[in-house]
């Protein structure tokens, strides 16, 4: 429904076996998770990375039930400082982490694209919220990566 962004869809051939954790190679989602496992599998600091690993409940305050997230990416490296640092990262496009603007044009297609990028972001922001609360508790680090960063990562 996002316009302007490539959405791409396959699998990643993982070359550095040895640091993905998981049994068969991710299937990434988009173009930006695509560029993101090849950064986690070319980067010499990631000790190790895998893609979607865990399952994490949170409640939707839309519909008030409990649903799965699964974030993206978990990576472990060695950063400049020589720490052993574990993250728990989110790719997402930048106007996903933004709430949408109100439609300046008011006809029916523009309020429906207008209440399901809303929809999209208090979901996002409940997911995000039980991911933190993940984190913390697990001594993790959490965070959502955008096009933005990603693309000047190297």
């Amino acid at each position: 429904m996002l316009i302007g962004h490539n959405f791409d869809k396959g699998e990643y051939i993982v070359e550095n076996r040895s640091k993905y954790i998981g049994d068969k190679n991710p299937a990434y989602k988009s173009s930006f998770e695509k560029r993101f496992c090849y950064f986690m599998d070319h980067n010499p600091k990631i000790l190790k990375w895998a893609y979607e690993p865990f399952e994490i409940k949170y409640l939707n305050i839309v519909d008030k039930r409990i649903h799965r997230y699964f974030p993206d990416f978990y990576f472990e490296e060695i950063d400049n400082n020589q720490k052993h640092r574990k993250f728990l990262i989110e790719v997402k496009p930048s106007d996903q982490t933004i709430p949408p603007k109100q439609p300046k044009t008011r006809n029916s297609k523009a309020y429906k694209r207008y209440m399901y990028e809303a929809y999209e972001f208090a979901k996002n922001q409940c997911k995000w919220a039980a991911a933190k609360k993940f984190c913390q508790e697990k001594g993790i680090e959490f965070q959502i990566i955008t096009e933005k960063s990603l693309f000047n990562r190297d």
